[in-house]
């Protein structure tokens, strides 16, 4: 029989995960931002109707070291089976669990234009847990428009959506000089989860969550790949050795 004790040191038991008798622990926000790339690799695993995957290859399908699949896992109270690695279906509600996807999460899109629409026609949202059950903009052009379903009104009914739809979540994509006060609307309506597309920095209370999506500082990195690959590297003082003292 396997020595049990051993076994759980390591971070592996005999059996199923001990996740019923460990006491859960506070989530670093750097594991936090890692468990939707687990996830999403699981789902693939799942559609593939693996049943248990090893944290080396989990490893490997997320990019990163397997001994941070494991210690971020074993935050979750997720402990892999020593020679069968980690129930994959198992794994799913655990991470679905702590990232709060066991229900949805209603979001409203502020701003009407070619972002917003595109976001609010992307059935990729609905699907994992987050309809966009409302959109408003202050375009008169654009008020009353139906788009992706959802009829778009003036944002000076973005309280009484938020009320009336149990909105939990809120999605600028209006232009850099809009967002703040379209930040302000929002909180003063009651959301404290934000996801900006505006390319600017917003002031927010304290307590409210803002997660930035900068489309522009993602391609100046591509740039910056880019550029390494086709031009040849160039020595700096940093890579030149200092010589040795006489």
């Amino acid at each position: 029989m396997p020595d049990q004790r051993n076994a759980n040191s390591r971070g592996e038991t005999a059996g199923r995960p001990l996740h019923s008798t460990l006491t859960r622990r506070r989530v670093p926000e750097a594991t936090v931002g890692r468990l939707p790339i687990y996830l999403r690799v699981l789902d693939e695993v799942v559609a593939d109707e693996q049943s248990n995957i090893s944290s080396d290859q989990l490893a490997e399908l997320a990019g990163v070291n397997a001994a941070k699949v494991r210690k971020d896992l074993s935050y979750l109270g997720s402990y892999g089976t020593r020679g069968v690695g980690y129930e994959v279906e198992f794994l799913v509600y655990q991470i679905r669990r702590e990232l709060g996807l066991n229900h949805d999460w209603s979001v409203v899109i502020v701003g009407a234009g070619n972002l917003g629409q595109a976001l609010a026609n992307n059935g990729g949202f609905a699907n994992r847990g987050f309809p966009v059950v409302g959109i408003v903009d202050i375009d008169p052009s654009k008020v009353s428009t139906l788009v992706g379903g959802v009829r778009v009104r003036h944002i000076d009914e973005v309280g009484q959506i938020v009320q009336s739809k149990n909105v939990n979540i809120g999605v600028i994509a209006t232009p850099a000089h809009a967002a703040q006060d379209a930040a302000d609307r929002l909180v003063r309506a009651g959301i404290t989860s934000i996801l900006n597309f505006a390319p600017t920095v917003l002031a927010v209370p304290r307590g409210v969550s803002v997660r930035k999506v900068d489309l522009v500082s993602e391609l100046q990195i591509l740039s910056y790949y880019e550029q390494r690959k086709r031009v040849p590297h160039v020595a700096t003082s940093a890579d030149v050795s200092r010589p040795a003292s006489a």
